[in-house]
């Protein structure tokens, strides 16, 4: 048995490596004519990867650090998918259309907020755009499942879907109730039916552990409710507090989070209980049936990790559409403007919307390979990372090593002259491994703050 109460310490602020740089570094001076050039100048041969952003919500989730508008009216939802039909015509303009498309993700806010008729429009738009898809494209949407109906499902399967997203976080009623989301069981139910009936065949379920009133026993007990829906993959997130930015958490008692100790048990125990049920845990947070796409990458340290998540379709040109939403390059990040009446005033301008973004240089280049590596694989090849790069790896991260040493002591990875290998118990510490490679991180220490805790 673990004793996780001496790792309480290792309860630090600290990003999730969504991306490195992190958002925090995104800046104004990068322009939309700076995406313009880097999508003119993108090579052919790079696939396409688009995620199209839908930000509406009924109410809020008192949990949730999405970007999201809360609405009930009809005609601002209209009026989104106006300007989103004309942010594709203008990206059309910048970009060569007839690159192959590896990917199409929507996410949200909650993207079956919109009505089927709404999502086919959505999806007609898209289409009419980007008409060359791989046959093997991932075709995905986020679903909350209080919003998902047989007409939703039918949209989706005449534009090709073949993966859905349910989000369920607990089926707790006390958590529930304070969260702000009454979830059933058996609407989860519904919707997963509805989704194999129409013979979609890769089901993922969000769950999140840490929310208030959680213990081992009431997530133990949601567990063994979800696993009997039988989903192909399953993502269980570390709840991110950040009250200083989501006002909504500030409703929530701190008293009532478990501490980090009881967090890293319950991390233990879900993934035992994965295992037992025969899912493989796969990066930080996923699991994923033996035969699933994402276990096989990993098993060929082939996955990877971007604004979506984890990912099979590396290498790919992750191509933003909608508010607050972000797209990334080889060498760049960008983000749209967050405020809707700034992103339609560039609308009404025929320009990209684009509010910051950051260009890599060859150091972030390089400690961006080494933080995907460990945060997608659990390790990290020195050698070929040395031919990659050109680099000394003992003298480039000298920094790096020495904030190693306390984790190399704990047992919690080791490090010889080919490799990185971070053990099972440090798996759940991978934010804390990667953050000794960051240089922002420990350049800013005042901004570490920004960040949620990594346990």
């Amino acid at each position: 048995m673990i004793d996780f109460k001496k790792f309480e310490k290792y309860s630090r602020p600290g990003p999730r490596y969504t991306s490195y740089p992190t958002a925090l570094e995104f800046h104004e001076n990068f322009t939309s004519d700076d995406l313009s050039k880097k999508l003119k100048n993108t090579d052919n041969s790079t696939p396409i990867s688009l995620y199209i952003h839908l930000p509406f919500c009924r109410s809020a989730c008192y949990f949730c650090g999405c970007n999201v508008i809360f609405t009930s009216l009809q005609e601002k939802k209209s009026r989104y998918l106006t300007y989103l039909k004309k942010e594709l015509k203008i990206l059309a303009k910048h970009i060569d259309t007839s690159r192959l498309v590896t990917q199409l993700h929507f996410g949200g806010g909650t993207p079956t907020f919109f009505s089927p008729s709404e999502l086919d429009e959505v999806y007609t738009a898209i289409y009419d755009v980007f008409s060359n898809f791989d046959k093997t494209a991932e075709i995905s949407c986020e679903v909350d499942p209080r919003f998902f109906s047989v007409e939703h499902m039918e949209v989706m399967k005449k534009a090709n879907l073949n993966r859905i997203s349910f989000g369920v976080q607990d089926l707790d009623e006390k958590v529930q109730q304070t969260i702000h989301r009454i979830q059933p069981y058996e609407t989860t139910q519904n919707v997963v039916k509805i989704a194999r009936d129409a013979g979609i065949n890769s089901i993922n379920i969000d769950l999140i552990y840490g929310l208030p009133y959680q213990t081992k026993e009431s997530f133990a007990t949601t567990l063994e409710q979800i696993i009997k829906l039988n989903p192909d993959r399953l993502a269980v997130f570390n709840y991110a507090h950040v009250p200083w930015l989501m006002r909504t958490q500030r409703k929530f008692d701190e008293t009532t989070f478990a501490p980090p100790s009881t967090k890293l048990e319950i991390l233990q125990d879900t993934i035992k209980f994965f295992e037992n049920h025969d899912y493989c845990m796969v990066g930080m947070d996923h699991f994923a049936k033996p035969d699933d796409e994402l276990f096989k990458a990993i098993e060929k340290a082939e996955l990877h990790r971007n604004f979506q998540g984890y990912t099979t379709k590396g290498g790919a040109q992750l191509v933003g559409v909608g508010v607050t939403s972000i797209g990334d390059g080889s060498d760049y990040f960008v983000q749209n403007y967050k405020k809707l009446d700034e992103y339609e005033k560039a609308i009404d301008k025929g320009v990209l919307p684009v509010f910051k973004g950051y260009q890599l240089n060859e150091d972030d280049k390089i400690r961006k390979y080494v933080i995907m590596e460990l945060m997608s694989n659990f390790s990290l090849d020195i050698k070929k990372l040395q031919k990659k790069f050109d680099i000394k790896f003992e003298i480039y991260f000298a920094d790096a090593l020495n904030h190693l040493q306390e984790y190399v002591q704990a047992q919690l990875l080791t490090i010889d002259n080919n490799h990185i290998n971070v053990s099972a118990t440090g798996s759940m510490l991978i934010r804390n491994i990667a953050m000794c490679f960051d240089k922002y991180f420990w350049h800013k220490s005042k901004e570490k703050q920004r960040f949620s805790k990594t346990i």
